[in-house]
Formats: structure tokens, sequence, C-alpha cells
């Protein structure tokens, strides 16, 4: 399904229980209009309220991720201080949170490209595979701006502070094994082992209990964020899964050496 008819697009294709996310932008490395950070939030939406899924990839087309926002609209989409403000909550923010938010476990599989607004997308992902040839980087301090904080806030999250303020104070491109070093990424393969990688990848996640995952992913979003302990309604929240079917197949497969089968209860 493409959701958009111009120059730049985001694509959404569901095979099964398993939805793949390209940003395609042909002839500028993928980068991202404002019409395409809306689409990304849209996208996320219909497949966050998707429970057939087990698990959403996002890519680039073309064998690049993204090479952040589209430039050529910023005199218009910038011009001034309201505008860029209206451009970074209203526009990119969404998106981002739509990556962040998604019910189901959200995978990167990243090549050439992925600098800028491309890897605040990547840093929002729940896991993110990396071929060794690609590159990595936030450039912006060159064009004369910061980082937005909804836009930095992934990468405090991902990496921390000291490799934020270096990825975005001396504005370097670098490789995949660095940003692995730097706890970007998750693992660094070869160019030709990517996909078989994303493959295995994406059959360990749909192999384990969709609420299982949602729950990991509520609690992880939860603890990180260094607000107020666990009310008690949280805390029942956490454990609801116990009288679900999806728990005692869990259990009951195990002690009879089968497969599990879950249905997302």
């Amino acid at each position: 399904m493409a959701v958009n008819t111009g120059a730049g697009r985001v694509r959404v294709r569901t095979e099964g229980a398993v939805a793949t996310v390209t940003l395609d932008h042909p002839g500028r490395l993928n980068a991202i209009t404002v019409a395409m950070w809306g689409e990304l939030a849209d996208a996320f939406g219909r497949l966050s309220a998707d429970r057939d899924l087990r698990c959403v990839i996002v890519r680039g087309a073309d064998g690049h991720f993204a090479a952040g926002a589209d430039i050529r609209e910023f005199p218009e989409v910038r011009a001034d201080a309201d505008r860029v403000m209206a451009y970074h909550r209203h526009t990119i923010a969404p998106a981002l949170r739509a990556v962040a938010e998604c019910l189901h476990p959200v995978v990167a599989a990243i090549e050439g490209v992925c600098v800028g607004g491309g890897l605040e997308i990547a840093s929002r992902c729940d896991l993110r595979l990396a071929a060794r040839g690609a590159r990595f980087g936030a450039p912006i301090n060159r064009l004369g701006f910061p980082m937005a904080p909804d836009e930095m806030r992934g990468l405090l999250e991902l990496a921390g502070r000291a490799v934020t303020l270096e990825i975005l104070l001396e504005g370097r491109v670098f490789d995949a094994d660095e940003a692995w070093a730097k706890g970007l990424l998750t693992r660094v393969v070869a160019a030709e082992a990517l996909e078989s990688e994303l493959s295995a990848t994406v059959a360990r996640l749909c192999a384990g209990a969709p609420r299982a995952a949602r729950l990991n992913k509520w609690t992880a979003a939860r603890l990180c964020g260094g607000a107020a302990p666990l009310s008690d309604a949280e805390w029942r929240a956490c454990f609801a899964y116990a009288d679900g079917p999806d728990h005692r197949q869990g259990v009951q497969a195990f002690l009879q050496g089968d497969d599990p089968v879950f249905t997302g209860e």
C-alpha cells in the first residue's frame, strides 16, 4: 500500500504477522519530507492498532535508510521561529512518538546512509540491525541548528548523554562498527548477511508471546522514564497476563517439550 503520490512516500506492506514500512524518496537518499513524516505517524498508528501483527520492520528503499529531513523544504517550513517550533513539535515529534509507542516490536534494517532524521527514527525502534557499510551521524551543526528535544530523546535513552553530545557537537559521520560500539545498534553484519539476519530476528520475535512483548515494551518505557514508583493499578497490569491462555500455553508446551502456539491473549 502506497500512502503518498508525491516524490517521497512511505510504503507499507503486510505479509502475515509482519509489516514492513519503507521510506522511499528516489534520488534523495530517502530524505524525509513533511508529507512523509505525517505518513510515518499515520502508518504506525494503524499498525499499532492491528492486533494480528507480531512485528514491524522499518527500512529505506534503494540501499539507504534515510538521509534525514528534506532540507529543500526548510526555507518554507522553517522560515521563522514559530514555524521552526511547529515543524519539530507537530511534524517530526508525532512521527517519532508513533514509532516508539508502537504496540509491536519494531526492527530497523539499516543499510547505506542513516543520518539526522534517519538516525532519529532508528533510535526509536526496539532493535537496530545494520549492514557493516552503513553510515551514521547527525551533522546538523553545519546547518546552524541543534537537535530538538523530542528528537534528542531517543538518542539519550539509547546511548546516553556523553555519546549524544559527541554525535551532535562534532557532527561527524561514522561507520556501523563505531555505531555499535557507541550503543546505537543491536547487531552489525556483513551487507550480504543483512536479509538473513533480519529474517532470523523477525522469526524469533514472531515466535514469542505477543502480550509478553507488549508488556516488556511498556515496562521498559515506564521504568526508564524516571517517574514515580509503579501504582497498584500498574503492578496489576504488569501481571494481568498470568490468567491468560498464552501464559498457560507457554508453560504447558515447555513441560511437554512442544513449541507453543500463541494467540496474543
